[in-house]
């Protein structure tokens, strides 16, 4: 279904296609800039695609985030001579016959996109070059989503990292001795000039995209302007890059970017990112774990480290785990104990106001992520995926490479994963982040009441029965262990498995 209906094209001479994807944005964006460079007149598309976001579990909220920022794609587009196209079609198994009807349609010699690393993205590509080679058309994708593209940090062995540390460590030097522009010079003489206009020019350029066939939730509280994300950006360059590493573990602290939305749905690039932090903190290049303009360079480049990860290891894609031996962990299936997790009803506070805060907002601090994830697959010995799906439906900034690497870790079933025998106590993580129990109590009204004290373990308060709020759900010590030998046990019978 397309926004707008074209008329008669019998005076269409060639056209190029730009495929917009996870790139939402025209500056510093390289499928536009190639697309631009080709000489032709470009015709920009956005294909929607509601039953492949169902099986992939994609947040309502993001999907209304992708909706209202491509209103602002497409003014500026227009701005250069670019109209927008928005087409929806069930799932990208659709999309081939989808992209060969607008080639047909708009006498398009060659499609332009930029690189998705998920393995059900890839065969979409795959089999949208296929059907463009059979019709002798052209296909360019390019690497924009990272820095650096996947395959281009490697150990000595030519193969991908598998911790980060020593990944990091690659990725600087790599990015330094390559004397790396952040971002691309072209984008500046591009767009400052007025690309060619349709050859045919009978596409409505006014019209308003249409609303998806989704579930949607609003995202108002996160602009799509560029002027608000840059401004975000600066701001905290600015202001609070500099304390990132003291303040980025504390909740109830405003002390992180909340870019992560943009750049999970394109709306910036990393690239950017990474230019205005060295432009105005130099000192974030150096390794000093007490820079904590570094540390938030580390944080985008864990951000690389997962999206590599995901591009050369297909099972990443497919619900499988880094460490095999972990398949043999013997779950526990406990719905009520599951519902009781995602209403944030688990009677342990910092995971409770953590998955309000989730299901309010769409959005959840870094190190509750953490905590929370610890708290489903150790003390609740529940499978992560199930984690891994609630959070990608709820979360305004779900991205597979970082959401399954996230989660891997806190399961300890991924690379660079933490110790099997290494388990939050949700209780010591509370009072060592929310001390006050600020957050806590901003996300949790009922517990306004109970004393300092107890706000990390308000079932041991003497005014708990008057507290409308659940008791623990499981004991935190009894489960550590049951989790630590569950783990344990795998690993004997996956190794013994391995000998035969």
């Amino acid at each position: 279904m397309i926004n707008s209906e074209p008329q008669s094209t019998s005076a269409i001479e060639n056209h190029v296609l730009l495929w917009l994807r996870a790139d939402l944005r025209i500056i510093d964006n390289t499928a536009l800039n190639h697309a631009i460079a080709s000489g032709l007149p470009v015709i920009a598309a956005y294909i929607a695609t509601p039953m492949q976001w169902y099986q992939h579990h994609v947040s309502g909220r993001q999907v209304d985030l992708i909706e209202r920022r491509l209103q602002i794609v497409k003014q500026q587009l227009n701005t250069i001579n670019i109209p927008l196209l928005t087409l929806e079609c069930d799932d990208f198994s659709a999309v081939p016959d989808t992209i060969m009807n607008l080639c047909q349609q708009y006498q398009i010699n060659a499609v332009y996109c930029n690189r998705q690393h998920p393995w059900n993205e890839k065969q979409r590509d795959r089999a949208v070059e296929q059907a463009l080679i059979a019709q002798d058309k052209q296909w360019h994708c390019s690497d924009d989503y990272c820095v650096l593209p996947p395959g281009s940090v490697l150990t000595k062995q030519q193969e991908m990292y598998k911790v980060f540390t020593p990944y990091r460590n690659a990725w600087l030097k790599q990015f330094l001795s390559n004397n790396y522009q952040p971002v691309t010079n072209s984008n500046k003489v591009i767009l400052s000039q007025q690309c060619l206009r349709l050859l045919n020019d009978n596409i409505d350029t006014n019209s308003k995209i249409h609303a998806f066939n989704y579930n949607k939730q609003d995202s108002v509280l996160w602009p799509v302007d560029d002027s608000a994300i840059q401004q975000r950006l600066q701001m905290f360059c600015e202001d609070k890059a500099e304390y990132y590493q003291q303040q980025r573990d504390f909740p109830a602290i405003d002390g992180t970017s909340c870019l992560s939305p943009y750049l999970a749905i394109g709306a910036i690039s990393a690239r950017q990112c990474l230019a205005t932090l060295i432009e105005m903190l130099p000192q974030s290049i150096e390794i000093n774990k007490d820079n904590g303009a570094f540390v938030w360079l580390s944080e985008l480049v864990w951000r690389e480290f997962y999206n590599h990860l995901l591009d050369s290891d297909d099972r990443l894609s497919k619900n499988q785990p880094f460490q095999l031996y972990t398949d043999n962990v013997q779950w526990v299936e406990n719905r009520t104990h599951v519902n009781a997790w995602q209403q944030g009803r688990t009677g342990f506070p910092i995971v409770d106001a953590a998955m309000r805060q989730l299901a309010t907002t769409g959005w959840m601090h870094n190190r509750l992520r953490m905590i929370t994830a610890s708290f489903l697959t150790k003390d609740m010995l529940c499978d992560w995926r199930v984690g891994e799906q609630w959070f990608m439906q709820q979360l305004i900034d779900g991205e597979l490479a970082s959401n399954n690497g996230g989660w891997q870790w806190a399961a300890s079933t991924g690379t660079d994963a933490q110790p099997y025998f290494r388990v939050f106590n949700p209780s010591t993580q509370s009072e060592r982040f929310d001390p006050k129990g600020e957050f806590i109590r901003q996300w949790i009204p009922e517990l306004e009441s109970v004393p300092d004290k107890y706000i990390h373990t308000p079932s041991l308060w003497s005014g708990f029965d008057c507290v409308d709020y659940p008791l623990p759900i499981v004991d935190h010590k009894q489960m550590r262990l049951l989790a630590i030998d569950s783990y344990k046990q795998a690993k004997i019978s996956y190794d013994s498995q391995q000998e035969e």
